[in-house]
């Protein structure tokens, strides 16, 4: 038990999302597809430039039904609530679901929040690797496969870039790829929806590339 963030009837506590070029937009649909009685917390990372004043929290809140917040260094993760990552930071959690945060290397803030994500959630963290350029996010979702987490990946056909969710796709730890109104479906289906995650469960192939949490350096 995890504190405000547990919630015995989802299948995962936390949802964790990745985003570059594109992800406003892409953020904004699957917010739109959230119901407000969603029960896990949602925590939203987006390369973007930082600026005194930080735009994306006011932009998300006019599709989202949940609250949407951006994060502070102690904050408390909550369920039902859309937690957004500060620019040029990432956010580290306790299994109590206090955060933690840290300046990014460059444009690489996903890799270390799933990958502590997977160390605090193990198998009640799900993620997901939307439209970007780059990487990021391939090595933080084999720390997420290897907890027993899952991982859903945004398709080429609705990405602006298709570098960090084929990246991500190259480790062989995706459960799903998926186009984006799909996607916010599927995660819908996935929180909430009793035996969803157990019956949409896809096994690892012999090649995938897992870290488990617990070993990895």
């Amino acid at each position: 038990m995890f504190g405000t963030v547990q919630n015995s009837s989802a299948a995962f506590d936390v949802v964790c999302m990745t985003a570059s070029l594109g992800g406003v937009s892409a953020y904004r649909e699957i917010l739109a597809a959230l119901p407000e009685s969603f029960p896990a917390a949602v925590v939203l990372v987006q390369h973007r430039p930082v600026r005194e004043q930080d735009g994306l929290v006011g932009v998300l809140r006019y599709r989202s039904t949940l609250p949407v917040r951006l994060l502070e260094d102690g904050d408390q993760l909550a369920a039902g609530v859309v937690h957004v990552v500060p620019a040029g930071q990432w956010a580290a959690f306790t299994s109590e679901g206090k955060v933690t945060l840290h300046d990014a290397d460059g444009p690489r803030a996903a890799d270390p929040m799933f990958a502590s994500a997977a160390a605090a959630f193990g198998p009640r963290v799900l993620v997901a690797v939307l439209t970007g350029r780059l990487n990021d996010g391939a090595l933080g979702v084999r720390h997420v496969r290897g907890a027993g987490g899952r991982v859903l990946a945004q398709d080429s056909t609705t990405s602006e870039a298709f570098g960090m969710p084929s990246a991500a796709m190259a480790t062989g730890c995706i459960d799903f790829v998926l186009p984006l109104p799909v996607l916010a479906h599927a995660v819908v289906s996935l929180v909430m929806v009793p035996g969803a995650a157990g019956l949409m469960r896809v096994s690892l192939p012999p090649w995938a590339a897992v870290i488990p949490p617990a070993v990895a350096t």
